[in-house]
């Protein structure tokens, strides 16, 4: 697309969003002019701005999932249609892919990789159609001539020529427009996959349960990123995860511990291309572990698994201050080791966000002050921060009522609406939930903006755990790798590590408490209660939020 005509584009996007704003000038009141009711305007103006989107795609879809991800400020009418923003995006045509590879490098694919599509003998193979398809790139397997198998993960055209005009016409927070951009850098990614794979190499606790695909540098770009192929099931597939595994004893899964893959036959994959050569799919499935019947699983433990997910993202957030914000369960493969117990392979390196020593150490003493109702130090953190009200943040951390507080914040919103107001679930409702983030939220310039993209990923880490069934006690874990960091950090001197350290001995008396929440819970259901203990925090949060003009849905993963 030509520069004036992605202007053009732009500016007609900008047309539809002046259509949704006039919209709700006109008729974002009690009973609207030219609207059913204020749910008939939300739901309009959703599907008119889902279309948008999801029509343009590329940047647009990442921007509805970043939209789709803030549901506690939506109405209920967008979160709705915006869960099908998470829907796998379409793949563009060999043909676009082809031409991104040869503008990055000057190399057609087999050039680049070596690889024949006609099967000639001593070169390596690679599939045409994408084995996924997102928002900014798509994934395509290959086998290398050397024999190692690669995901190449390439950026689609479209991206390129959506970053300037597109962005300004959403006119986007720089520090999220920041972040998509960074996303859109390969190059980025590489260094964020490599920083990582490092980390988790230096620290024991995580040492050998979590992998990070090797990148392949010289095969890749600004647009272009080879990695090695992981074979895995993802995080969201319950049933593989548990089922018996049959793959025989002191056996690990394909790939584990990065072991090699088994070698392809090449004169039958030769054979297959000459015989059919626009045939999709060339990767061999690689599932004789489940059994002559194909029920058989890795046999491996939902704990473990989630003990290694949310060890993992505390000591990000809380020791590294290096936090992947996307940890969805399609970024997360699990593998069985040899021992029986489960690997976590960490893929989809893009988006990061960077925590400043200051802001970590304010961030981990937070965590565990709010074990210990410290509401002095909860009260000065947050202040430091621009925060009004110290309880209702603490709630939102947490994604549980916070008890320890004062609620002060939440009261002296139903304070100042009267009864009929409280039961409103419209206009009034929504001009509720304005006063509240105002009241929370006072001084938005000294607000660090990291805390958006945290958030997110411990309630992606919350959601993860609840689908699971709750089988770790996800707050303690948290609220210890919090108060330990203050000990292993090193960028503390040594003395205030030393005093840190008595701390965290008295600490870890303070999280009894906690355990026995926990495994009350795990009692009642043992006992055939349905409901686990994330469960009752979300619906406990889905009464506080209400108070404060909210509608909770958490389900944006579903449909």
């Amino acid at each position: 697309m030509q520069p004036h005509r992605r202007r053009i584009a732009a500016l007609a996007n900008g047309g539809d969003g002046l259509v949704v704003a006039s919209d709700y000038k006109i008729n974002f009141r009690p009973h609207p002019p030219l609207a059913d009711s204020i749910q008939a305007l939300h739901a309009r103006n959703a599907e008119r701005l889902f279309d948008l989107l999801r029509t343009n795609g590329g940047l647009y879809l990442k921007i509805g999932q970043a939209i789709a991800m803030q549901s506690a400020i939506l109405p209920p009418e967008f979160q709705k249609m915006f869960q099908k923003m998470f829907d796998d995006a379409p793949q563009n045509s060999w043909k676009d892919a082809e031409k991104v590879i040869l503008e990055d490098f000057g190399k057609t694919p087999e050039e680049l990789f070596g690889v024949s599509f006609s099967g000639e003998p001593g070169k390596g193979v690679m599939e045409r159609t994408a084995r996924a398809s997102a928002s900014v790139a798509q994934v395509h397997w290959a086998r290398l001539a050397n024999g190692d198998e690669v995901a190449v993960k390439i950026q689609k055209r479209e991206i390129a020529q959506q970053v300037g005009w597109d962005l300004w016409t959403f006119n986007l927070v720089p520090y999220i427009s920041e972040r998509l951009l960074l996303e859109t850098d390969f190059v980025n990614e590489a260094d964020n996959a490599e920083r990582m794979a490092k980390l988790v190499a230096g620290e024991s606790r995580l040492r050998g349960q979590v992998y990070i695909p090797k990148v392949y540098r010289e095969l890749s770009s600004k647009r272009i990123m080879t990695a090695e192929w992981i074979e895995g099931v993802r995080l969201w597939d319950k049933e593989t995860l548990t089922r018996p595994w049959h793959g025989g004893w002191r056996q690990g899964s394909p790939g584990a511990k990065g072991t090699p893959l088994d070698p392809l036959d090449h004169h039958t994959v030769s054979e297959v291309i000459r015989e059919n050569p626009s045939k999709a799919h060339l990767k061999p499935k690689r599932d004789s572990w489940k059994g002559p019947d194909g029920k058989g699983g890795l046999g491996v433990s939902l704990k473990d698994c989630m003990q290694i997910m949310v060890d993992l993202f505390s000591a990000q957030m809380f020791l590294w201050g290096w936090c992947h914000c996307d940890p969805h369960p399609g970024n997360i493969f699990i593998r069985r080791l040899p021992s029986g117990k489960p690997e976590l392979v960490l893929i989809d390196h893009g988006l990061y966000v960077h925590m400043k020593p200051e802001f970590r150490h304010q961030y981990s003493l937070f965590w565990k002050s709010l074990m210990t109702f410290d509401n002095k130090t909860i009260g000065e953190i947050v202040r430091s921060w621009g925060i009004n009200n110290p309880d209702v943040f603490a709630s939102a951390t947490l994604m549980r009522p916070y008890t320890g507080g004062d609620n002060s914040t939440s009261a002296g919103i139903k304070r100042t609406m009267s009864k009929r107001e409280q039961q409103e679930r419209a206009y009034e409702m929504q001009q509720q939930m304005r006063k509240g983030i105002k009241e929370v939220l006072a001084d938005e310039k000294k607000w660090p903006r990291e805390l958006l993209f945290l958030g997110r990923s411990m309630r992606i880490v919350q959601g993860n755990n609840q689908y699971l069934g709750a089988p770790v006690n996800r707050i303690k874990i948290m609220g210890n790798w919090a108060s330990r960091s203050l000990v292993d950090s090193p960028d503390l001197s040594y003395s205030q590590r030393l005093i840190n350290f008595g701390r965290h001995l008295l600490f870890k008396f303070v999280l009894f408490g906690s355990d026995v929440f926990f495994y009350s819970g795990k009692v009642a259901q043992y006992f055939g209660r349905k409901q686990n203990m994330e469960d009752d925090m979300e619906a406990s949060m889905k009464k506080v939020a209400g108070d404060m003009g909210f509608e909770l849905n958490h389900n944006v993963f579903e449909g």
